[in-house]
């Protein structure tokens, strides 16, 4: 649950260095940098809890009606939709302070549960689209929503979310490191309008004198006589001492030249085995 609280006698107060920080993010900024970044909003359906401190009888659970207000206890309705939970305690607090119910009301509001908060979940899943999402969910959750990863999917993926200026921060992320070291994403809750974005993996050909000539995806690291493994092997005819690779250029053109096993492979590759000699 989201907790933040207003009090109708408290200016609003300047941002953070955090926050500040947060929304002057770069676009190699890191999600950790991010976690001050400005609440979801409340939305119409959002479910929320009302909390007036020294006040029991005032708690109470509502939803936000499609007009973007709640009822609240002595002042009526009240229009939150649009506003951070703070934002929402900072006016509902001026209602009562102004109404004369309350002389220096404490009010929490809260965000129990949302039915505006979406994510989309695009790229290389098995069903991309826009998806529901509470509070607590995690990219892991969003990529389960959206079907998982497909076979040619990379094994990281974009994170897209706005910063305070309206501006697109990507965060690209490991999937294989999820859970590992400081700042695990796993525990990185998405928020409404955040895009998850899953880009094809890298691939690799192989061709001539191997059993499987096929294209292959391409991992970390590879090396020629890696993806040799990959394609079957050498047929008895083949050499392994015979290998072209057909490489792009930065101008688009290709280039060509002989191989080494030990060499390492770059996206779009083409390995070419040749017959022996003798």
């Amino acid at each position: 649950m989201l907790v933040l609280a207003g009090c109708a006698s408290s200016p609003d107060l300047p941002p953070t260095a955090a926050t500040k920080k947060a929304a002057d993010a770069p676009a190699n900024a890191t999600p950790e940098s991010m976690a001050s970044a400005p609440s979801t909003t409340l939305l119409p359906g959002d479910q929320v809890t009302f909390q007036v401190f020294g006040r029991p009888e005032m708690a109470m659970t509502t939803f936000i009606g499609e007009d973007g207000r709640i009822t609240v206890p002595l002042v009526g309705a009240i229009e939150v939709a649009g506003l951070t939970p703070n934002k929402a305690g900072q006016r509902v607090a001026s209602a009562l302070r102004q109404g004369k119910y309350l002389v220096d009301p404490q009010v929490t509001v809260a965000l129990a549960q949302s039915r505006g908060l979406h994510v989309s979940v695009l790229g290389a899943v098995k069903t991309p689209g826009r998806f529901a999402i509470d509070p607590r969910t995690t990219v892991l959750d969003a990529l389960a929503q959206a079907g998982g990863i497909t076979e040619n999917g990379a094994g990281m993926v974009v994170l897209l979310r706005p910063d305070r200026a309206g501006k697109l921060v990507r965060f690209p992320i490991d999937l294989k490191g999820l859970g590992q070291g400081r700042g695990a994403v796993p525990t990185l809750t998405l928020r409404g309008g955040d895009s998850l974005f899953v880009p094809p993996a890298e691939q690799f050909y192989i061709l001539g004198e191997v059993k499987a000539p096929n294209m292959y995806r391409l991992e970390p690291g590879m090396t020629v006589v890696q993806a040799l493994s990959r394609g079957g092997g050498v047929t008895p005819r083949g050499s392994d001492s015979r290998i072209e690779l057909k490489r792009r250029k930065a101008d688009g053109g290709y280039v060509t030249s002989s191989a080494s096993l030990s060499d390492t492979l770059q996206a779009d590759d083409v390995i070419r085995v040749k017959e022996r000699i003798f």
